[in-house]
């Protein structure tokens, strides 16, 4: 449970997420998305309730927890005024990652997110898609087994969204564990292999997305949102 005051954002929230999936989380605005993703990357603590990721116990052990997560969300969280290559090598000593083959890493990682050529160029000219695969590479960086993504193609054009749904597809093949928040309910259908809804801070419905198309998601999701605001 988390509560903040006497408003409860998330109750009784029993969710179990398998190594090696890709899982959306999906739901109105003020159902608990984003506070859930915060409680999992240990920006914030359980009013009541344990949280356990990889084996490891939050809030006592975030840490540990921590070395084990990337996190992008719809704000990119870089230095403007900082170059691709400068960010990265920042976010690098925050990580407290070794320096032996840093820089084969870095420009590994840019490659990987199509910036090589805007590697040493100021992030303030980037557009928002670049900026966008700069916060997966800076995700990346420490090699994470967890992704969690709150909104990540916010403000996107579809081409940039493409990209990142390819960057994403690629994460997932590497066998990392992803958990996304959207409100894109047909590109949830498309790249995760599990859906979750939350409505009132509950899960109002788990279902496996093969066989589910955007449509007949679309549908799901109405109905268990619509039941929600009429309870």
């Amino acid at each position: 449970m988390k509560t903040f005051g006497l408003l409860p954002a998330l109750r009784q929230l029993d969710l179990t997420i398998q190594r090696g999936e890709f899982v959306a989380l999906l739901g109105p605005n003020g159902s608990g998305k984003s506070t859930l993703l915060r409680l999992l990357a240990g920006l914030s603590k359980p009013t009541s309730g344990a949280i356990t990721i990889g084996g490891w116990s939050l809030p006592d052990e975030a840490a540990a927890v921590r070395a084990q997560i990337g996190m992008v969300s719809h704000r990119v969280l870089l230095y403007e005024n900082l170059s691709a290559h400068e960010n990265l090598a920042f976010f690098a000593r925050l990580y407290n990652l070794p320096t032996a083959g840093l820089e084969t890493r870095i420009a590994g990682l840019l490659q990987q997110v199509g910036l090589s050529r805007r590697a040493h160029d100021l992030v303030r000219t980037f557009s928002r898609g670049m900026q966008q695969r700069l916060s997966i590479a800076r995700a990346l960086l420490h090699d994470p087994d967890i992704l969690l993504l709150d909104e990540p193609h916010t403000g996107l054009d579809q081409d940039a969204s493409n990209t990142l749904d390819e960057l994403l597809r690629r994460a997932h093949a590497d066998g990392r564990t992803i958990l996304m928040s959207t409100h894109e309910l047909g590109r949830a259908a498309a790249l995760a292999g599990r859906v979750v809804i939350l409505s009132r801070g509950v899960i109002g419905h788990d279902v496996p997305t093969a066989g589910l198309d955007g449509l007949e998601l679309a549908a799901l999701y109405t109905e268990v949102t619509s039941m929600a605001s009429a309870r």
